[in-house]
């Protein structure tokens, strides 16, 4: 069976409660079963036998999406991290 993981850990060390509301909007967008922890979230076929298949950069749109729903756009990004895994990565301050 195929999965997608998406590294949500610094999102979760910040706004921990924002975490998990990212896990329910994915599975309502997606109809996918969302495996959350602090660290990641894994997508994957609500039904046995069925294979589960989201390209990468519509996935990254709703990621996008979701930040800019949260008012989180100014604070994280989404890139693609080791191994394929995207990551809700923190804007590093611009120095004044």
């Amino acid at each position: 069976m195929s999965t997608t993981k998406i590294d949500v850990s610094e999102l979760h060390s910040k706004y921990g409660s924002e975490a998990k509301k990212l896990a329910e909007f994915l599975e309502e967008k997606l109809q996918a079963k969302i495996d959350a922890s602090d660290r990641e979230i894994t997508l994957k076929a609500k039904e046995k036998g069925k294979e589960f298949t989201v390209s990468k950069e519509h996935l990254r749109v709703l990621l996008k999406k979701f930040l800019h729903q949260q008012d989180l756009k100014e604070e994280f990004r989404v890139i693609t991290g080791k191994e394929g895994i995207l990551t809700l990565k923190e804007r590093k301050a611009l120095p004044e």
